[in-house]
């Protein structure tokens, strides 16, 4: 199975948009357009997974620059995740404030 990503999405772009536009390149397992937590509007890029990594080749080569809904996609296979490291949480804190 292929992991892909299309950036530069017009807005108003929706899961089912992004299933129709690789459907005919082969199986899409999944299709998501990623949205703001808070807003739940589109922020302009999604993923779409393949069954078949020969088709999200050919999805690639074919839909990469080109124009949907007004703007040039930016389709590739998509990187892994990185973990994210910090963020917030009740930890040590340094030692401020402690009246040492």
């Amino acid at each position: 199975m292929k992991k892909i990503y299309v950036g530069n999405l017009p807005f108003q772009a929706t899961g089912p948009d992004l299933e129709a536009l690789f459907a005919g390149f082969g199986e899409v397992v999944s299709a998501q357009v990623v949205e703001d937590r808070e807003t739940g509007r589109s922020r302009g890029f999604g993923f779409v997974e393949m069954g078949d990594a020969h088709a999200a080749k050919a999805a690639i080569d074919s839909l990469h620059d080109r124009k949907y809904g007004g703007r040039r996609l930016t389709v590739n296979e998509a990187k892994p995740r990185e973990a994210r490291v910090g963020g917030g949480g009740l930890g040590d804190g340094g030692g401020h404030g402690r009246g040492d």
